[in-house]
């Protein structure tokens, strides 16, 4: 049976319900929603519906692209009060993601993407922003020889590196975390330093106190680890998913720097 690869996340936003955001948040979503369609356009199929006030659920090809989109959101993020949160999943499914009706598509994946995100919820101000879910609704099928097998390892040791990520992630001041923002979407410290004003061994110093690039790595290093999975279940597909991935993270840095004043306001 021809299977594909896809992930899910759900994504909600937190203390929404207070400081009168509601319309403001409702607005920016529903851009957002616009934006990743953006992001992946011709690159992975993807479908996203902002529904329920401050939800926003995505669904798309390829076991990374949920998380990467997930990551770069939360880089770009406007609200500092209110950050988002994302229950996610990856795995394979009997259709194409073209053909999916969002609203009312029910399958494992949703569930495993909804319960993610409901442990995260219950954990109030002190969750992580990231949180997998692998091995959930799911019947073992012991014939099996791929990762399908080790779905609770995987889970275990992702969400620990997602743990620690996040560690650093909260260490960081509103500089440290600025200055990791745009070195991802930049690439070059010299570049960050020119576009907020500061030196490079400026910009160097608050990197390496921010923690950045542990942070980014374990980005990396996860993205990669769901490529290669993919991969080997996948052999067979004309584009490689780390080709695919490289070529959407290219998409959004590229999207994001053309209009980098919007996402990154700086006062010099």
């Amino acid at each position: 049976m021809t299977t594909y690869p896809v992930s899910v996340f759900i994504m909600d936003v937190s203390n929404s319900s207070k400081e009168n955001m509601g319309g403001e948040l409702s607005n920016y979503l529903q851009q957002l929603e616009k934006t990743i369609s953006l992001w992946t356009k011709d690159i992975r199929t993807t479908k996203v519906i902002h529904r329920s006030g401050d939800e926003l659920v995505v669904i798309s090809s390829g076991y990374a692209t949920a998380y990467t989109l997930a990551f770069y959101i939360s880089r770009v993020w406007k609200f500092n009060n209110h950050k988002p949160y994302f229950g996610l999943s990856f795995g394979d499914i009997q259709n194409e993601v073209h053909t999916l009706n969002i609203e009312t598509w029910i399958h494992p994946l949703m569930k495993q993407a909804r319960h993610a995100n409901d442990l995260l919820k219950q954990k109030g101000q002190n969750r992580s922003q990231f949180n997998f879910a692998l091995d959930q609704f799911y019947a073992t099928n012991y014939s099996e020889n791929n990762y399908h097998l080790y779905r609770s390892e995987f889970e275990l040791l992702i969400n620990t590196i997602l743990t620690l990520q996040q560690h650093h992630i909260n260490q960081q001041t509103n500089i440290q975390s600025l200055v990791c923002s745009l070195f991802l979407i930049l690439q070059q410290q010299n570049k960050v330093g020119d576009y907020i004003g500061r030196s490079a061994s400026t910009i160097s110093s608050h990197m390496k106190k921010g923690n950045c690039e542990e942070i980014i790595a374990a980005f990396n290093n996860i993205v990669q680890v769901m490529d290669s999975l993919q991969t080997n279940l996948d052999s067979f597909s004309d584009i490689k998913p780390q080709t695919a991935n490289d070529h959407l993270q290219n998409n959004i840095k590229s999207t994001i720097n053309k209009h980098i004043h919007d996402y990154f306001v700086i006062n010099k």
